[in-house]
């Protein structure tokens, strides 16, 4: 029997139509029996396994799960997940989605992509979908390369990088996804690391609680094509001052012992990361990733170095409640339904202004 919940935010009513598992589920059940086919070491596969013991927890039917992925080494993810699934075209992956999402309501709908994927010519099919508000799950692996290809630049790549495709380094400013999505209007914008199996799983469990477009950014590694690109994240050590773990109502504090944090300057109004003092201590910013204006989100995404990585924040960075399309679309047509008296589809989509060509 299916599960109705009703939910409603912003004067929006939204109904939640996916069915619930019959019975209790385990990480087994969402593996599938195909071969997992990823270079050795790959951080995909600590991703796989992260979504595959998460996935149980959200209760519902397996088979009203869908992953759709667009072309790239982790567009493969839907093979690997014991769930409907669609290996798409190259970037188009979003707008599948979009389709799938608006018209089958009773489906919970995740996207794989990775940066290029995304970012290069998928770009515009993602913003759109971000804007739109969508009721999707989007998973952008960033490992900034092209793996797939075996090693060219990506949109995501730093300024100088040398790859096959840029012998003498990258000319192209490098794409920012998180402050992207910010710009996008997107809902819920997170960022996480592929090593990191706490984090990411609970970033993951955020994103499935949110209604609308959730995007989540997972830093993973090539170690074929890039191996080491995340290691100032990763190192135990250089971690302590490169990583922002970002937490709503909590001060954002890093560095060892904390004695680092990020405060708002008060002459400029920006966000500055600094060793903290008496004299600044005062301005620490207590994160609110709930709050309307995306202002102090961009910021905050604005701090990452894009070729070193110090002062990159990780977790939730954004989570707010919007108008899903969805709903508004179902809106639209439960109202045109109710003019005509009738579902006639064609009638609502041709109107008065048609006319038949004979010939």
């Amino acid at each position: 029997m299916t599960d109705v919940t009703e939910v409603s935010e912003a004067g929006h009513h939204l109904l939640s139509l996916v069915p619930k598992a019959e019975g209790k589920q385990s990480m087994k059940d969402f593996k599938s029996d195909q071969e997992v086919r990823w270079c050795p070491g790959c951080g995909d596969y600590a991703v796989l396994a992260a979504v595959q013991g998460f996935m149980p927890e959200l209760g519902l039917a397996k088979e009203n799960i869908v992953f759709v992925s667009g072309i790239g080494c982790s567009s493969r993810f839907p093979y690997y997940m014991n769930t409907y699934g669609m290996h798409s075209i190259h970037g188009r992956a979003p707008a599948i989605a979009t389709g799938l999402a608006t018209s089958r309501r009773d489906l919970s709908v995740w996207v794989v992509t990775g940066d290029g994927d995304a970012l290069s010519i998928g770009g515009n099919h993602l913003i759109h979908a971000l804007r739109r508000n969508v009721n999707l799950k989007i998973l952008l692996f960033n490992n900034r390369i092209y793996g797939l290809t075996k090693g060219q630049y990506s949109p995501t790549s730093e300024l100088g990088k040398i790859t096959k495709s840029t012998p003498m380094g990258s000319l192209d400013a490098p794409f920012n996804p998180v402050s992207l999505a910010i710009g996008a209007e997107a809902g819920f914008v997170a960022r996480t690391i592929d090593s990191d199996r706490k984090h990411l799983t609970d970033v993951l469990r955020q994103a499935a609680d949110h209604q609308g477009t959730a995007l989540v950014e997972i830093y993973q590694n090539c170690n074929i094509f890039n191996d080491g690109a995340f290691e100032a994240l990763k190192d135990n050590e250089q971690a302590q001052d490169a990583v922002i773990r970002l937490e709503h109502g909590q001060p954002v504090r890093f560095g060892t012992d904390h004695t680092k944090g990020v405060i708002r300057n008060p002459t400029t109004g920006d966000l500055e990361a600094v060793t903290l003092t008496p004299e600044n201590t005062p301005h620490l910013l207590i994160h609110d990733a709930h709050t309307t204006s995306p202002t102090t989100a961009f910021a905050l995404s604005r701090l990452a170095d894009p070729d070193t990585l110090h002062h990159t924040p990780i977790g939730v960075l954004r989570s707010v409640q919007r108008p899903v399309y969805d709903t508004l679309m179902a809106d639209q047509l439960d109202t045109a339904i109710d003019r005509n008296g009738k579902g006639d589809l064609t009638t609502l989509l041709t109107g008065n202004d048609t006319w038949t060509v004979v010939g």
